[in-house]
């Protein structure tokens, strides 16, 4: 028989394993954990291999030119993007553009960079609430004549974000005469994405992969292609109760207008007429109610570019808007947020760190330079950053912007639906929070120049620019 210190060694090591599992288990409940849920997806990417030890600011790796517009894409195995488990894509639409309905494998943001158009989304099980009749029709049967039936359309104009859970399939549409720019982020290591940590777009209508041949491994080696060149032609003409000619055409073989198409004449769809008073709501941004949130009808944008609605503002720095699950409840679904920076000529935003989610920077205006250090106290990134680029800023790295001579723009797609960050300078920073005798034992300085330390900035977030922060390139 067993010693009986044998057995009390032995249930220590099964409470601790249990320990274990049960911390882990939360931690990636609240996205703490999130390379170790890559793992369990069988990805095999350890923690030591996200080192982030040298991060730059990336521009597109690849540019897919369509019929109506082009694509913009960025290298999903960089490492920034590799580790925070994350794919980015830009398309520019032209006028009378028409960006294919396509699904991916990972819940998505949508910033809307420049221009205006129209957004759908086909949310499984939900019904067709825009409905149109024949006039003919109308002062007879009202259960013939219906002209066309379709969920939802949604006028989106620049800076609105867009959130859309994995699997759901949606199309954007360009009425105006100026492009419509829309900057995408996809959080590939989201648990809704149950396939590895590679990103998929699949396209409904078109022939795509005709516009990328040659541009093979950008995306988990496979280029765009509409799922029905897959399908049997007999199986669809079955399935959608038509001729084999019509199912052979939806197959789209011979389409080589890629992924973005120019509709011929306006598109034609159904949509209501906004009264002024509607009109003005929208543009302020209609607020949450209880019946407009309900699964089928709930909000899928929020508008950050509009400065009365800034969460962070100073006259003399700037201002910061956000949009997480308290102001679009979808996002909590989701595990994502946004956040709209905005940073006057020479000003500077807070150093501070991401207490719980990677930050995916995309820069929308101006200049700026910009800071990242990692925990051993080494700068991974100390340079320029300009309109068009990308930078992550990893999980608790030490984070610090300042902009140029013309000011500072920028978009920051967080993977948490609640992100915060800690500041470390300023009214509401760790270092007011800290008592002078520990800033002073700290870092060995007098008790005045500790107090100096913790009470010369009096700003929140964002600084006005003074005598020792004028930019240099």
């Amino acid at each position: 028989m067993a010693s009986v210190p044998s057995l009390v060694s032995l249930c220590l090591l099964v409470l601790s394993h249990a320990c274990s599992a049960q911390l882990e288990q939360v931690t990636s409940q609240h996205g703490w954990t999130r390379v170790r849920g890559e793992q369990r997806r069988g990805e095999g990417y350890s923690l030591d291999e996200c080192q982030f030890s040298r991060l730059s600011a990336r521009e597109p790796d690849r540019r897919l030119t369509s019929e109506a517009g082009v694509t913009d894409v960025w290298d999903e195995n960089d490492d920034q993007f590799r580790c925070a488990g994350a794919a980015a894509l830009r398309h520019t639409i032209e006028e009378r553009g028409l960006l294919l309905p396509a699904y991916t494998n990972a819940p998505k943001l949508v910033y809307v960079d420049q221009g205006q158009g129209y957004h759908g989304a086909a949310i499984p099980g939900c019904a067709e609430t825009f409905q149109s009749q024949e006039e003919s029709q109308q002062q007879q049967d009202p259960r013939q004549g219906f002209r066309d039936q379709h969920q939802k359309i949604r006028k989106v104009r620049e800076g609105d974000v867009i959130a859309l859970p994995a699997g759901v399939a949606d199309w954007f549409y360009n009425d105006a005469q100026t492009p419509l720019v829309l900057v995408q982020i996809m959080d590939t290591s989201n648990p809704a994405n149950q396939l590895d940590n590679n990103f998929r777009k699949f396209f409904l209508a078109g022939n795509p992969q005709q516009q990328i041949q040659g541009q093979r491994g950008q995306f988990s080696g496979q280029g765009f292609q509409s799922i029905f060149q897959g399908f049997d032609e007999q199986f669809l003409a079955e399935a959608f109760n038509v001729d084999t000619d019509l199912a052979r055409r939806m197959k789209n073989e011979n389409d080589n207008r890629g992924v973005i198409v120019r509709v011929e004449d306006r598109l034609q769809f159904l949509t209501p007429e906004f009264s002024e008073e509607e009109r003005s709501e929208y543009q302020r941004g209609r607020p949450a109610n209880g019946v407009e949130e309900t699964f089928c009808s709930a909000r899928l944008k929020q508008n950050i570019n509009d400065p009365s609605r800034a969460d962070v503002y100073n006259p003399r720095a700037g201002r910061i808007t956000s949009v997480n699950s308290h102001n679009l409840p979808i996002l909590r679904s989701l595990r994502l947020s946004a956040q709209k920076g905005h940073l006057y000529q020479n000003a500077i935003m807070a150093p501070h760190w991401n207490m719980n989610a990677h930050s995916i920077c995309y820069f929308t205006r101006g200049t700026g330079r910009v800071q990242i250090v990692d925990e051993n106290g080494r700068s991974v990134f100390d340079g320029e950053v300009r309109e068009g680029q990308i930078l992550t800023a990893p999980h608790n790295f030490a984070v610090v912007k300042r902009a140029g001579g013309e000011g500072l723009e920028w978009v920051a797609f967080k993977t948490n639906d609640q992100a915060k960050i800690s500041q470390l300078a300023g009214r509401v920073s760790s270092m007011r929070a800290f008592p002078e005798e520990v800033i002073a034992n700290s870092f060995q300085v007098s008790r005045e120049e500790a107090r100096r330390l913790k009470f010369n900035r009096d700003e929140v977030t964002l600084f006005s620019p003074g005598s020792r922060s004028q930019y240099r390139a």
